[in-house]
């Protein structure tokens, strides 16, 4: 049976099967461990009985006024454990800790060509907010979607009117 559990400091020695994935972004160690330190409730993952890290999520409460929202920082889990709702229940976590943080929404960004990714956040009623140009960089930069899903304090729904323009990453609160 699956574990869903806070993330410890020595997970960060037990997760590359998990971040070798070519979709998942990774980090420095310090990255984690500022995360680790400043919103350790949105730092989970989810456990195989025989102690391997089967994916995990990494987020943060930011903003401020009707901006205040969870983000999702980063959700990947390992292909071989994908397809059991692992993400589903990660991503519901995040959910529940940002309504009880009191947040508007919670939002995300995920590269355009990750379209098994963005169908499954529409699945779970995330929408596309707006485009964001060349985001991730590589060769050659790509897009990315911010996904948002409006929490119950939005009872209008304002943070998901989608913006009808792309914005670029400077120009992202």
């Amino acid at each position: 049976m699956t574990t869903l559990r806070p993330f410890r400091c020595e997970d960060m020695f037990q997760f590359n099967n998990v971040n070798l994935d070519p979709l998942t972004e990774t980090y420095g160690l310090s990255f984690y461990l500022q995360y680790l330190a400043h919103w350790p409730e949105y730092f989970q993952v989810a456990e195989s009985p025989s102690g391997v890290i089967m994916g995990y999520i990494m987020g943060k409460a930011e903003g401020h006024g009707e901006s205040w929202h969870g983000h999702v920082t980063a959700l990947t889990v390992a292909p071989e454990y994908r397809r059991l709702g692992l993400a589903k229940q990660l991503m519901a976590i995040l959910e529940d800790i940002s309504e009880k943080k009191r947040c508007f929404f919670v939002d995300l960004f995920v590269r355009v060509s990750n379209l098994v990714a963005i169908t499954m956040y529409k699945k779970l009623g995330y929408i596309v907010y707006r485009t964001v140009l060349q985001y991730y960089s590589g060769d050659p930069d790509e897009d990315a979607y911010d996904m948002r899903k409006a929490l119950s304090r939005d009872v209008q729904k304002k943070s998901v009117i989608p913006l009808t323009h792309p914005v670029r990453p400077e120009d992202i609160e």
